[in-house]
Formats: C-alpha cells, structure tokens, sequence
C-alpha cells in the first residue's frame, strides 16, 4: 500500500504522466453513460474492499471537454464506492483520447461485467457502433504503450493489467479493413452476439423509460419489446397505462400487431380493450 500511495503522488495532471493521485470532485460522469452505478450489495463489497484495501485498479479518465475537471472514462463504480467509502482521492490513469476513442474504450470496459441489464447493451450497443462508423473502425488493437509501464509501476496489482487489457485500446484505421467486416458485423463478434440481436438490442433505445424499465425486470419480453418500439411515443405511453391498469403484457404475436396497425395509423389504445392487450 504505501508503495502504491508513493506511486500516485505525482501532482502532474497531465496525459502520459503515469497514475496520479486525484480529488473526487475533479472526476465527472462520462456524458451519456448508460450504465447504472446504484449503491447495491454489489457496489457495498466493493466499497468494503477499498476501505480495507483502496482503490487498486486506477481509473481511467481524459480532460473534461465539457467544463472544468475530468471525465471518467472507466472508474464510474470505483468512484462511487471510494466515495461510499468516506475518500476524498482516487488514482487515475489521463489519457488523450477523442470522443469516439472514448466511448469504445468506455463502452467496452464495461462490457466485461457479468450482469448487464438489455437497457444498458442498447445503448452501449448504440454508443459503440456510432463510434465504430465514424472512425471506420475494422478490428481493436490491444497493443498499449502505456501498459508496459503500468505493469513495471505495479507488478502486484494483476486487476490493473486485467483492465488495461480490457479497456478499448484501438487503433483508428481507415475504412475497409484487412477483414472487411461492416461494423455491426465487426461490432456482433466482439461482443459474442448475432447482428440481428444487437439491432434488437439498439431497436430498444426508441423506448419510452417505463416501458425499458419493464424489459430490464424481465415483465416484457425483448422480442415483444422490440415491435413495440416502433409505436410513436404517445402510443406507448397509452399502452404502458393499459398493460398497468389491466395487468396484461402482450406477446410477441401481439405486440406485431399493435406495431402493424401504428403503421397503418390505426392504431387507438383509448378505444381498445384489454383484450386486444393480452
């Protein structure tokens, strides 16, 4: 431990200096992050952990664009536990990255969690492959220099090499790669899901709130969710009052249904019975 505090003392805040000691109130959210940071029995562990270890892996952060201070790129549970925890500092890697570098490595760092909730994979889906087409990305390159010298600063620590590994260190290469995939092609294989299932998983970002709240608990299946994202808001807040007020959930037959006759603008949920729900 004091090895490491020796290690993060430096007051140079600047990318490329290594792992820095920084305030808590430096460290801003990752705009747009779509992943849910709750004081949970989860994130209680790992606030029990750095109070009897400290934060062992660094975060992973780049100058704020938006305002004053940093954003976090990787770190946003860290943060919140070392915060629940009574700290005022935590160590962090700075980086220059640009906004697409940014979200892969974001997106992709939090990928390698064991629980993600079909709320979180559609954004981070979306986040991901809007990056990857702006950059013309074809393959993740997981060569760091800054790994090198990340391990020689912290040998013991194996959870900081483990993150650096998973972090998204991608190379920008130009368009029509060695392997010649399209993105959502390139992006389905690093994920280990089909292409038509990460579209799925994007379709449910046209969802209004409670809706994706009822595909998150597992009430609403995807595939039913997914047809339904093609009703204009108004009508899935008028179908969200009627599953409520009828208990009902409609399936998947169902659910293409309602999506056909939005599409032939026909579709009235103040007129319709709970049947026609169910």
């Amino acid at each position: 431990m004091a090895r490491k505090k020796e290690m993060c003392s430096s007051e140079n805040h600047e990318p490329g200096a290594g792992i820095v000691l920084m305030k808590l109130e430096e460290l801003h959210s990752f705009e747009g992050h779509p992943f849910k940071v709750e004081r949970n029995q989860e994130l209680f562990e790992l606030r029990c952990s750095i109070e009897k270890e400290g934060v062992l892996v660094p975060l992973l952060v780049r100058k704020n664009p938006h305002g004053d201070g940093y954003e976090i790129i990787a770190g946003h549970r860290r943060k919140e536990a070392a915060l629940w925890a009574g700290l005022t500092e935590v160590p962090v890697i700075i980086r220059e990255l640009d906004d697409d570098q940014s979200v892969i490595a974001m997106v992709d760092s939090n990928l390698q969690r064991e629980k993600i909730l079909p709320s979180e994979k559609a954004f981070a889906y979306k986040m991901r492959l809007e990056a990857m087409k702006h950059q013309g990305r074809a393959e993740a390159d997981t060569s760091d220099p800054l790994e090198a010298k990340c391990k020689t600063e912290l040998v013991n620590v194996s959870e900081l090499e483990a993150e650096l590994q998973k972090l998204g260190k991608v190379k920008i290469q130009k368009k029509g790669g060695a392997e010649g995939k399209r993105s959502n092609e390139q992006l389905a294989s690093m994920v280990g899901e089909s292409v038509t299932q990460i579209k799925r998983y994007i379709r449910l970002t046209h969802l209004i709130p409670k809706i994706l709240d009822m595909v998150d608990k597992e009430i609403l299946a995807i595939r039913s969710a997914v047809e339904i994202s093609f009703l204009s808001e108004e009508e899935q807040y008028e179908l969200h009052a009627v599953m409520e007020l009828e208990q009902s959930i409609p399936n998947i037959s169902q659910a293409n249904r309602l999506k056909r006759m939005s599409q032939q603008k026909c579709l009235d949920m103040c007129k319709r019975s709970a049947t026609d729900v169910r």
